[in-house]
């Protein structure tokens, strides 16, 4: 058996606890992984509460929450080629992130290189994946003016360094709390709230050449109107809204190429995840609800001590 942090129905913070579950078996094409960190996302909660995007297959309850990963290799199943056990992972897993073990899709799986902690691994599969694919969807050319919307989360300050790395100016809007940490990323900060328009306007005098929104609602129809031709509106926050004011959501983030991409970028110092704050395993509780109350700064962790070995699970051999 193994400690998994699950919902047992949807609704609020009420329905989350610790469970003991079955170590699941990898399945063909699948890696049993023992997780080191799990990172925490916004995503997390909305799914415990009952949202998931149409046509999205159907929860089975109890269900292990968290969509990103990072650990070492525990068993590989039928079929899977180029891992071995041992071998350190990360990558959105099938079946949720807290727990002390999970299953990697093996064709999206990507190793983790030494350089790289397991923190900040396990933030890349979906917060910076997504920041990374934004800012290559809008496809702006060096020296074009960015406009991010709630830079200060994990998908935002992760966009903004690609950004600035792509020779991108990026304006950026959060709470004021949060200035100085995304002007440190080289980005001209403007306050959330209503006006934000005008504010933006003020800061970029030029013109915004396009919009990276990760707020939705009321901000996201505020922005739409800002930049000048069509194709440079995305939003990662309101997939509906934003198709109704002529842009497009995020693409989907799923690609162990474009994963790949971010984890060189982070061995090599170009993108700081942000990890700033690591949670022991033991308090998911904590984790969730630092991301759900929405004003955190950078990403959160769950941090997973690692298995004893008399906790190791006995996986019969499989063979392809």
């Amino acid at each position: 058996m193994q400690k998994a942090y699950v919902h047992s129905s949807f609704g609020g913070p009420e329905v989350e606890h610790f469970a003991d579950l079955p170590v699941p078996v990898p399945g063909p094409g699948q890696l049993l992984v023992a997780v080191r960190a799990a990172g925490v996302n916004p995503v997390d909660w909305k799914r415990r509460s009952g949202r998931r995007p149409a046509g999205a297959p159907a929860v089975v309850l109890p269900a292990v929450m968290g969509g990103e990963a990072a650990g070492e290799v525990a068993a590989v199943g039928p079929g899977v080629t180029g891992f071995a056990v041992g071998d350190a992972v990360l990558g959105g897993p099938f079946a949720g992130g807290y727990a002390e073990y999970t299953l990697l899709a093996a064709a999206a799986a990507v190793r983790k290189p030494p350089e790289v902690s397991w923190t900040d691994a396990a933030v890349l599969p979906i917060a910076a994946a997504t920041g990374y694919g934004a800012v290559r969807q809008l496809a702006l050319p060096p020296g074009a003016t960015l406009l991010i919307t709630g830079v200060g989360g994990g998908v935002g300050v992760a966009a903004a360094q690609v950004a600035v790395h792509l020779g991108l100016s990026v304006v950026g809007s959060c709470a004021e709390d949060k200035r100085g940490a995304v002007e440190a990323l080289g980005v001209a900060h403007v306050a959330s709230g209503p006006g934000l328009a005008a504010r933006v306007r003020a800061a970029a005098p030029a013109g915004i050449d396009g919009v990276l929104d990760l707020v939705g609602g009321d901000v996201l129809h505020e922005v739409a109107g800002l930049p000048a031709g069509p194709g440079r509106l995305v939003s990662g926050a309101d997939r509906e809204a934003v198709r109704a004011l002529g842009g497009a959501p995020v693409g989907p983030v799923r690609d162990p190429e474009l994963l790949g991409a971010v984890v060189e970028l982070v061995r090599t110092g170009a993108l700081d995840p942000m990890v700033t704050r690591v949670v022991p395993f033991a308090r998911a509780a904590e984790a969730v609800r630092a991301v759900e109350g929405g004003h955190t700064l950078g990403k959160v962790v769950l941090e997973m001590p690692p298995a004893p070995d008399a906790r190791v699970p006995e996986i019969p051999p499989v063979s392809g």
